[in-house]
């Protein structure tokens, strides 16, 4: 299987070998709960670390006792460092920056769309109302999305939520 050189290659775990390591920096614990039981629910296969906010974030993924992830979700609206200002750090961290970064936000804002996307983030996820809805879009970024948005950041491809799945945007 060939993979391109400045690209982030294609999940591990999504083809049965070793499960996929994910760090969700999540304040709030029903959504951490939510978020976990989605992916099984997906059939992600994955090692799910949760942190409660950016620096607890930026800590984890600077402690070299731990192996990076391969791909972290970064809920914009968290305690003591919001996710933009974590994704900023991450992204200006050479060693830390080619690490794929979903931001996570129950508003769908163009403002901090945009930001986001300047500022580095591979993908933004509205989170949806409802577990089936977290599940489809789950669905949607690890098996459809990841190729054609992870390995070519388009703006279009960008924004990701409930509605826009439903409309038969593939």
């Amino acid at each position: 299987m060939m993979s391109s050189e400045n690209s982030h290659p294609a999940p591990e775990g999504l083809n049965g070998e070793e499960p996929l390591k994910i760090i969700l920096a999540e304040d709030d614990k029903d959504d951490q709960e939510l978020f976990i039981d989605a992916l099984q629910e997906a059939d992600v296969s994955s090692e799910v670390v949760t942190v409660e906010n950016g620096q607890e974030l930026v800590d984890t993924l600077k402690d070299k006792s731990q192996p990076d992830p391969d791909i972290i979700f970064i809920d914009i609206n968290m305690p003591a460092k919001g996710g933009k200002q974590a994704l900023e750090e991450i992204k200006a961290d050479k060693e830390l920056k080619g690490i794929p970064a979903v931001m996570l936000s129950t508003w769908d804002h163009p403002s901090d769309i945009e930001e986001t996307f300047e500022k580095g983030a591979d993908l933004y996820v509205q989170k949806p109302n409802s577990f089936s809805g977290f599940v489809m879009i789950l669905k949607k970024v690890f098996f459809l999305h990841w190729a054609k948005a992870l390995l070519n950041p388009v703006k279009k491809l960008f924004f990701v939520s409930e509605k826009n799945i439903s409309q038969g945007d593939s």
